[in-house]
């Protein structure tokens, strides 16, 4: 009777075991898969206009990179570049619209 309980506690464990090292395996697949869909879509839209999907060029404005667009002649600015740019203007329009993103200008 007690090498049938034994063998019934071996059984559990070693379930138990295949079931963890099952999860873990699942787990390390949708880590990778996702790693690999983000590196994917940067692959595929990297440096690409958000307005017109046309490839944007870098260009030195004020010390910093912004991003242009020649097809649409859009500008994009990563974080914190329009502070950047700003930071030495006097008070005016640019802070307020600084101010507004920030969400001090909001009702």
């Amino acid at each position: 009777m007690t090498d049938h309980k034994h063998s019934h506690h071996e059984d559990e464990y070693f379930i138990r075991e295949d079931a963890e090292k099952k999860r873990k395996l699942a787990l390390q697949v949708k880590k990778d898969t996702e790693k690999a869909e983000l590196a994917r879509l940067k692959a595929l839209h990297f440096m690409c206009c958000p307005k017109c999907g046309l490839l944007m060029q870098e260009v030195k404005f004020k010390h910093i990179d912004v991003d242009v667009c020649f097809a649409c002649n859009g500008i994009f600015l990563d974080r914190g570049e329009l502070e950047h740019i700003v930071k030495n203007v006097s008070p005016g329009v640019m802070d307020a619209v600084l101010n507004w993103f920030k969400g001090e200008g909001k009702p």
